[in-house]
Formats: C-alpha cells, structure tokens, sequence
C-alpha cells in the first residue's frame, strides 16, 4: 500500500497566481519548489501516519473529507480587504484554499483520527485487515 497524493490544487484569484502561472511557463510544471503544503507519511505497523505542515492555519480553517475512497485535506487563508491594501516591498504570505488528496485503498476509512498541534496536522490511518477466508463444515442430510 502507497500512499501516493492525488494532484495538489490551490485556488485563488489573486496576483500571486499570476506569478505561479509565469513561473510555470519558464520553469514547467515540475520547476515548482514544493506543494501547497508538505506531508510525510510512516508506516506504523498497524497504521500510517500522515503529518501534513499548515503552519499559521487555525483548526476550524483546515477540513478533511473522504469520499470514494480519496482523503482531501484542504485549509484556507482569509485576508481582510485592508490587509491586501498597501504597499508591500515583498509579500510572500499568501491568502486562498490550498488541497492536496490521497488514495485510501487498504485504509479502513471509518477508523481514521485527526489532531493538530503547533501547525502540523496529524492524520492516524488504520490499516485495513486482510480478510482471511473462513473455513466451515456443510451438513450432509
């Protein structure tokens, strides 16, 4: 079992993703530094666990959903209309969604547990249980 991320997808409508796009077209694709935000993912015997990095996010600004056998962690930014205003030398913090999905095969979905301290988002992913076949006796009549 792997757990491999979907596609990382952020959307905002904002002049920074007019840079992303630039970046993109010099850079290609695979040019980008790193995903909206990192994980790493251990294998811990019975389950994985899956650290995903949201430093600066609030618990209520992070939603987790799993719907057909794809986990989506997705968090938000929300920036005050006077806060964009101004005139930034640099600005490098960013406001908008950022998501990142992962495959659940061979994950039991209704065991997973979440929890987050100091920025980092913990995710326990119980590992489903090979099902061994059971053996019974037929009655001759």
């Amino acid at each position: 079992m792997y757990m491999i991320p979907y596609n990382t997808a952020r959307s905002s409508s904002s002049l920074m993703d007019l840079f992303d796009e630039f970046e993109r077209s010099v850079f290609g694709a695979n040019g980008r530094r790193t995903p909206a935000f990192s994980t790493d993912i251990r294998d811990e015997g019975d389950h994985y666990l899956l650290e995903a990095e949201l430093p600066g996010f609030q618990k209520e600004d992070i939603d987790l959903d799993v719907k057909d056998g794809v986990l989506t962690i997705s968090a938000s930014h929300q920036t005050d209309s006077e806060e964009k205003q101004g005139s930034y030398l640099c600005r490098e913090r960013r406001s908008g969604m950022f998501s990142r999905s992962f495959s659940l095969e061979g994950i039991q979905e209704e065991g997973i547990t979440a929890a987050y301290n100091n920025g980092v988002l913990e995710l326990k992913l119980p590992k489903r249980q090979e099902v061994l076949p059971q053996s019974r006796k037929i009655t001759i009549q």
